[in-house]
This record gives structure tokens, sequence and C-alpha cells, in this order.
């Protein structure tokens, strides 16, 4: 008992003591506590106004910047790529450096008389000198060495501030291999590297459609905008665009730093109407055509029938190098279209009970002088004698000048306003509100101009003294082939951000119907005669019907004709049957040497689209087709790893040479039957070997290794720019080639 009581005296003097350091302590704190507490009013309240003039004392007379945002991209129909933005770089260098002094650059290292060189001195010389920037400078940009070191120095003599060190701009990933480089990777403080970022629009599939895509400008503004000039990029620019962010510089803790006050929105996504299969063969074949005729320039365009979506559309022009997409023709372009016209002449001239396609005009030897001048209407063959009686469908079959214009004077002579009418309700009036800026409308005289004459009725009636561009045409011929049904041409599909779908463009109906059911058949029926009888012939394909017609117009010059060449089309639709595709080709001034002939030459260019469409759009059910007695029994192989591969052979029930190898990277090669495996020796700080290797295999040897890989082509490796066996630059690119 008393061994406890000594316990609890002693516990009880201990508390006491905790209790008055306890209280002593809060009694120092309380003050300080107090003291914070009255500094903070004191700031903030109190002294608020001089906190706020020293605050902006402190920061940066630097100007807010601009946050450039993201411009969207451009895709096909299926979402391929068409245009996007890339971040890419000028290098320049300020030779006033503070390293150009002490890493000494020149490798001239200077010592006392008598004294050996410092090795630190020798070290950096080596490694950041101006002979080894100048060989590694060398090497990437394929110059001579001797070259690049003489400028190095004679721009450190004159200490330039901008010393451009290539003159291209370069990628992301070569300005981070180029940091690397001697004296470069002493910091950008240090050697005065200079790397100026600027944003390039860039079309991976490089001109296909690139007037209907449209290119980008810089503003003037120096912030790296850019904005669209023309095409699909002019039309949306404000959706592609986005909306700048603002960066304010302000120091803190002594550093300047930018900080975000509006965030940049990055511009959003356009997915196009256009096909890039068909693009290309549209393009290709155009281009074969106006190389072979010389011609000045050419257009073509390939519509959906359904929905109008723009499939392909070409522009091509002739200059001193050769063709190039130039101005956006097919949408802008007010031409006099020809005898493509003749068509609507005789919907119309139908339609109102005028002809019907049994009836006969008489042509004669092809020679109308209707307004006894000396400058009458003329067929084509008129100097073999012309087409004497023909009927009316005939007249479209053969394209017969004096036949539709005498058909149309046999109807309208005396009121040529029924006729003007006419064209307006089978649609050719209609506005289609054309998603493409600098799109043109057609111009129709009428009896109201003042440069109406007598001569008028009959020469509009065969595509002259109007004018419409190839794509209003295009989408009566459409309208032709979709029972009557015009469509707006459309080009874009719809808006995107992220990959969702913000806004969707629908097919969207001009007119319900161009003319009477019984019209439009007798009008389909002449077109594919067009084809398989008529002018059009050079276009009929034994493999897919095509039906359309024909045109060749003289070119005006200031009202003159003579002497100003001609311009030859073909305007129609395939499969004839059940048309999926309607389509216009136009040549313009195809060489004097070569007869002017808008089946030959524009009708040969659809029909080669029309037939490769339709063999790319084949399909062949592998069981249904015949053994190939020549077939190869073994597949290719490509080099690469050896356990997969073994894999992949006896899955196929492929017979493996058991040769004994020991790499785990294989080299296979067939025979009788059998694949054999050799080895691919790898060996650590060496290039490795990776010509006959995938894609796959290859870049991850040689990135495993240290290097930075570009690819180029598709299927296995048949090149490689650093031959195997060499040291390994750690950082080096490596461009290998596949096919």
């Amino acid at each position: 008992m008393a061994e406890s009581d000594d316990i609890q005296e002693t516990t009880g003097r201990h508390s006491k003591y905790v209790l008055i350091r306890y209280f002593i302590v809060l009694a120092l704190l309380l003050p300080i506590a107090v003291g914070i507490v009255f500094c903070i009013i004191d700031i903030a309240l109190v002294d608020r106004n001089i906190w706020l003039e020293i605050a902006d004392k402190e920061r940066t007379k630097i100007p807010d910047r601009i946050i450039v945002p993201n411009r969207g991209n451009i895709y096909s129909f299926d979402g391929r790529l068409m245009a996007t933005s890339f971040p890419r770089y000028r290098i320049l260098m300020d030779f006033r450096g503070e390293a150009i002094d002490t890493s000494a650059f020149y490798q001239q290292i200077k010592t006392k008389k008598g004294e050996k060189p410092d090795s630190a001195a020798i070290k950096a010389s080596k490694e950041n000198g101006v002979d080894s920037l100048a060989f590694y400078l060398s090497k990437k940009f394929n110059k001579d060495e001797n070259t690049v070191k003489r400028q190095l120095k004679d721009a450190v003599k004159r200490k330039e501030r901008r010393y451009i060190i290539h003159n291209r701009r370069i990628s992301f990933a070569d300005l981070q291999e180029i940091r690397q480089f001697p004296f470069i990777r002493l910091g950008n403080n240090k050697s005065g590297f200079i790397a100026e970022e600027f944003v390039e629009r860039q079309r991976p599939f490089g001109t296909l459609a690139s007037r209907t895509i449209g290119n980008t400008y810089a503003t003037l503004d120096s912030q790296k905008l850019t904005q669209g000039s023309n095409g699909l990029e002019l039309e949306y620019d404000s959706i592609l665009r986005g909306k700048p962010g603002l960066n304010a510089i302000r120091r803190e803790a002594g550093v300047w730093r930018g900080i975000p006050i509006i965030e940049a929105e990055n511009g959003m996504d356009i997915r196009s109407t256009i096909d890039v299969e068909i693009q290309d063969i549209a393009e290709r074949a155009l281009l074969n055509e106006l190389r072979k005729t010389n011609a000045e320039s050419g257009t073509i365009i390939l519509m959906e029938v359904k929905t109008g979506e723009i499939k392909a559309i070409t522009n091509m022009g002739r200059t001193a190098t050769g063709y190039v997409e130039d101005r956006n023709r097919a949408v802008a372009d007010l031409l006099e279209p020809g005898s493509t016209f003749k068509t609507a002449s005789i919907m119309v001239a139908i339609e109102d009970g005028v002809c019907q396609p049994g009836d006969m005009v008489e042509t004669g030897d092809g020679i109308y002088d209707y307004l006894k001048n000396g400058k009458p209407i003329r067929d084509h063959n008129a100097n073999k004698g012309g087409y004497g009686s023909i009927s009316v469908e005939e007249s479209i079959w053969h394209s017969s000048n004096v036949g539709v214009a005498k058909i149309i004077l046999k109807g309208y002579e005396n009121n040529p306003m029924a006729f003007i009418d006419g064209l307006a309700r089978i649609g050719l009036m209609e506005d289609l509100h054309i998603g493409i800026s600098g799109a043109g409308r057609p111009i129709f005289r009428t009896p109201a101009d003042a440069k109406w004459s007598k001569g008028s009725l009959p020469w509009m009636s065969f595509g002259y003294e109007t004018q419409i561009p190839p794509v209003y045409t295009l989408a009566f011929y459409n309208a032709i082939a979709n029972n009557g049904k015009m469509m707006r041409p459309i080009f874009a599909r719809e808006i995107m951000r992220d990959g969702k779908t913000i806004e969707r463009f629908s097919p969207e109906v001009v007119k319900e119907s161009i003319c009477s059911a019984r019209t439009l058949r007798i009008i389909r029926d002449m077109l594919l005669g067009v084809v398989e009888n008529g002018t059009g012939h050079p276009a009929y394909s034994p493999i897919i019907r095509i039906a359309g017609k024909t045109g060749t117009a003289q070119i005006s010059e200031a009202g003159v004709y003579a002497g100003m060449g001609h311009q030859v089309s073909f305007a129609g639709y395939f499969p004839a049957d059940q048309p999926v595709y309607s389509c216009i080709a136009v040549i313009r001034r195809p060489s004097p040497s070569f007869y002017p002939s808008g089946g030959a030459m524009s009708g040969s260019v659809i029909k080669n689209v029309a037939e490769k469409i339709y063999a790319a759009h084949t399909r062949w059910s592998v069981r249904e087709l015949p053994v190939d007695s020549s077939a190869i029994n073994l597949p290719a192989i490509k080099a690469g790893e050896g356990k997969a591969l073994r894999q992949v052979l006896n899955k196929l029930d492929i017979d493996l040479d058991r040769k004994e190898v020991k790499s785990p990277w294989v080299l296979a090669s067939a025979s009788d039957e059998k694949v054999r495996l050799n080895d691919i020796n790898i060996q650590e700080g060496l290039v490795p070997r990776v010509i006959g290797m995938g894609a796959k295999d290859a870049v991850y040897l040689l990135e495993n290794a240290g290097l930075q890989v570009n690819l180029s082509g598709v299927g296995r490796v048949t090149s490689q720019s650093i031959l195997p066996g060499q040291k390994v630059i750690k950082g080096r690119t490596i461009t290998i080639i596949l096919k």
C-alpha cells in the first residue's frame, strides 16, 4: 500500500509539471498567432494598395501571349486523314552565346609556353568543338563537312545573332536529335541554339483533291494562326480554326511563368465525302488523257447518285513543269456547256409536247443558215454530207446541232421565254448552294437582255449563249440517274470533336422531280443510245453499261470563237440500269493536232474510271474460284523473331527444316516445300541487319539498339540507310525502305 501511494504521488507531481509547461508554451505561441492574424489583416485590408503596386512592379513587361489552338483535321469519307497540322521548326544559332569562349569551340587550346594542354580543355574541345558539330550537321543534312565547318567559323567571327543552320524547316523528331549534337547539347543559353516553331498544314495524300480540300495561309498578327484561303479549309474555317487562348507572363518566386488566363479551344474536324480510292482513279484517268492530248486543263467530278455526295473532284492545269491542281474549275468556271446541254433542250421540248422521240427532223447536208447571214449552224459531219432526215432520238445520239435547233425553233421561235421557263422548270436555274467558297451560278440569257438576238434561241438549244459551272451540269445528269430527284452536291459529311459527331450533313433534295416519269424514261433511253449507238461510243464498256451525252464546244474570248480552241466533255452515269455514280469530265483546249471529240477524249476518261471502280468493288468468294495449278504452295516468309515464326508455320502446317538455330532472330528461306531458318547475328553496340524483316520486328531491333527509325513504304525491309555492323551512335536516325 505504501508503494502504491508513492506511485500516485509521483504521477500527480508529473501531471502538474506537464500542465504548467503546456500553459507556458501556449502563452508564448498565442502572441505569435495573434501577430500573424494581425499581419494578414494589415496586408489584406490596410496595406492592400501598397502591396498591389509592388506586385505590379514585379510583373513582366512582356505582353500576354496568344495560345494558338490546334487547327482541326479534314478526313475522307471513311476516316482517312487528308489535311492536318504539324509543328515544324527553323533552327538557328546566336553566336554571342557564353559557351563560344568557354567550350574551346574553335578547338584551339591555349597554353603557356612549355605547359601541356589541360586535359579538361582537350576533352571539351573534342566533345563540343566546331569539328564535332560540323561532322554531325553534315551527316544529318547531307552536306560537305568542310563547307559546314568553314561556315560555322565564319559565323562565329562575325558574331552572327541569327545564323541559319538549315534552310528548310525540320520535324520535332529531327529537332530532338539535333539537340543532342555536340556544342548544341550544352543548352540553349550557352550554345545560343534557337528553334523557331511554325505550324504547317500537310496533306498526307499529296495533291489528291487538293483544291477541294483547300489551302491555308498564316495571318499577319505574328501569332502563328492559320486561316483557310479556299476549298473546305475556307468554307469551314471558323470551325476548323478553333478559338485562341491567352497566356499571361508573370514572375513567380523569381521565375517567369506562363499562366493561362483563357484556355485555347482546338478546332473541330471535318469528315468530307471524298473517297480516296475513287479520287485516285479519277485523277489518274484524267491526267493520262491530258498528257496524251496536251490539253490546257481538265476537270472531272464523280457524285453518288442517291445522296449527292461528291466522291471525287479533280482540277488539273498545265504548267511549265507539268499538270498540277490549280483553281477549282469544277465549281467556279462559267463555261458554255456545248452539246451536253442538248439533253435539257429535248427534255423541255418533250415535256411541252413539242416533239416525241420518233418524230423526224430534216438536217439536210448538216448546214442550216437560219439567220441568212452566211454564219450557219453546222453539224460536225457537214463535210461528209450531214445526217439527212433523222429522228429526234437520233439527233441526240449523233449530237446534231441542226436537228436540235430545228426542234426548239419549231416549238419556241415565237415565244422563246417559254423555253427559258422550261429550263427553270427542270431545275437548271436552281441555286444549289455549293458548299465551296467561290462557287459560280449558271447564267442564262433571256429575251429581255440587251444581248438577246434572233440567233440566241437556236444557239442556246445546243449549248451556247449560256454559262454553267460543270458541277451544275453534273447535278442535272445526276437527277436523271436518280429518277428525277435533284440533289444538292455536298462535300462534307459531318463535323466532329474528339471523334464524336457534333453535326451531320444529310442529303438534301433541291427539286423532287425535274420532269414526268415518262419523259425521264425517254431521256434515259436516249442517253444509253448515245453511248451504244452514237457519238459517245468511245465510252462504251463491255464490263459496265454507261449512259451519257458528249459535248464539243468552241471556246470564245471577247465574243470571238475562231481559233480559240475547243472544250470537250462527257456527262452521264453508271451503271446505266441501276445508277450508283454520276460523272462529268471536261477537257479544255486539247492540242490542235487532235480532232476535238467529247466521246473520244472525255468519254474515254469516264469509261476508264467506271471500269476501274467496278473492278475495285467486285468481290469474289475464294471458295468459288478454281484452284491455280501454278500457285506457289509456300507463302513469302519474312525474317524476324524465331519463336513467333515457328508458331505461325506450325499453325499453317508447313514443314520446317529442323536445322538448329541459336539466335532468337532468324532469316527464313523456302525450298522443296520446306522452310529453312538461319541465324541472324545481333551484336550489342552494332547496327543490326533488318533487311527482309517486317516493320514491327525491324523497328523493335533498331530502337532497342538506340537508333531513331524513319519508315517508308509497306511490306518487308529492302534497304537500310546505315549498313549492318557499323557502330551505333545513340539517337542517330536510320531510314528503312519497305516494299
